[in-house]
């Protein structure tokens, strides 16, 4: 007969660990319940760790990615908080949700549940929708009976990433569309517009002025060499983005962003606020510092900014500081450092942190409207300036063409 080892609690106690003799897995889980146990890890000895049944994996068949986390981690925390148990209300999604994709991941959690794996055991065999800081959280609140506030402040950390989100695309939105506009103006105005003026001024005779040459010239060089430029700045775009894919380019393209004088400063901005938010959360639920910065440099984008807060994160294993190894790799302001350094020192870095959180999250979003309005005005400046250059163009035109009439 098989046996299993477990981590089990019951209610009001620590977890413990022990042994039980069963014919399968679900059987001993079924034991176990049958104790008042809160099962959190079920592994049969002699043997690596067997995913659930065959139909859990069969049963995701929709394609799924990080957009169905907020929305499962929601509903599910709806659920614990009105009495189920995690498995319980796993099942129930499983049954209740018309979403597709919902619907399926629900389903494949359940059946790894039914063969004993713990909730973020069945969450890891989807890495494409719940990371590993994730799951490692999720362990942490089932290891400590803190299931819920682990949930409630996930929820929370990845509404505040997703908020942040589309605030940034909302924001580029309206120079996106003034630039577009812009250019498609001045696009239609030298493709249809100049070439009738020329054929018009052509039959009236006469020496065009200079600025009427330069717009002629103008629409001449989009009319004949623009298709070309767009075709090799498309194939160039295309090349680029393929080697950005490689790891090696990612890297390289990822260093070039850290040295261009005014993107630098989002960058390094938007990697302080990721670090520091997603650092706050995970020493708040339990995870100790060093794995909760191993956690943290994956969660930022910038792979040089991960290599450098990786070197940090060996300096603070070695035993130094968090304060001052982040401030060997000069890349963290000072201000960020003298604020980290006094939660440390008080024993309240994870408050600390989400406080620094909250105010770079309040000086990014300043930056990015002021950068939007540059942009916006600049756009407009020079799509105004263009239009009083054709408009001085045309008129010039015709006071020469009238005059040559005169004489």
């Amino acid at each position: 007969m098989p046996r299993y080892t477990y981590t089990a609690r019951s209610p009001g106690s620590p977890a413990a660990d022990g042994k039980l003799d069963a014919l399968s897995r679900r059987e001993a889980l079924h034991i176990l319940q049958a104790r008042g146990l809160q099962v959190v890890r079920l592994d049969e000895e002699g043997s690596a760790a067997r995913p659930a049944a065959g139909s859990s994996d069969a049963v995701t068949t929709k394609r799924l990615t990080t957009k169905e986390r907020l929305p499962f981690l929601e509903a599910l925390v709806d659920l614990v908080n009105a009495g189920l148990s995690a498995g319980e209300a796993v099942r129930l999604l499983g049954v209740r949700l018309q979403e597709p994709k919902l619907k399926s991941l629900c389903a494949s959690l359940w059946g790894r549940l039914g063969e004993g794996s713990t909730l973020s055991q069945a969450m890891g065999a989807h890495p494409e929708v719940f990371d590993r800081q994730t799951v490692n959280l999720i362990a942490a609140g089932e290891a400590t009976g803190n299931l819920k506030e682990v949930l409630a402040r996930l929820i929370q950390h990845f509404t505040e990433q997703r908020d942040l989100r589309q605030k940034f695309l909302a924001t580029l939105a309206y120079p996106a569309f003034i630039c577009c506009l812009g250019g498609g103006v001045v696009v239609f105005l030298l493709i249809f517009l100049v070439p009738r003026l020329q054929t018009l001024l052509g039959s009236l005779g006469g020496h065009l002025p200079f600025a009427t040459r330069l717009l002629v010239n103008g629409s001449h060089f989009i009319l004949y060499v623009g298709p070309f430029v767009a075709v090799a700045a498309f194939i160039t775009g295309a090349f680029f983005l393929r080697w950005r894919l490689t790891p090696e380019g990612r890297r390289q393209s990822d260093a070039w962003l850290l040295r261009v004088p005014i993107v630098k400063d989002f960058v390094i901005q938007a990697a302080v606020l990721n670090f520091a938010h997603t650092l706050a959360v995970l020493i708040e639920n339990g995870v100790t510092t060093a794995e909760a910065l191993r956690l943290t440099e994956r969660a930022v984008e910038n792979t040089k900014v991960q290599e450098i807060l990786h070197e940090a994160t060996d300096r603070v294993i070695e035993g130094a500081s968090l304060c001052a190894s982040l401030q060997r790799t000069n890349l963290m302001p000072p201000l960020f450092l003298d604020r980290l350094a006094v939660g440390e020192q008080t024993g309240h870095l994870a408050p600390s942190l989400r406080q620094i959180a909250q105010s770079y999250q309040a000086d990014l979003s300043r930056r990015l409207q002021n950068a939007t309005r540059l942009m916006s005005g600049t756009v407009l400046f020079a799509t105004f300036g263009f239009v009083a250059f054709l408009a001085y163009a045309i008129v010039t035109a015709l006071f020469q063409v009238s005059a040559s009439f005169r004489l």
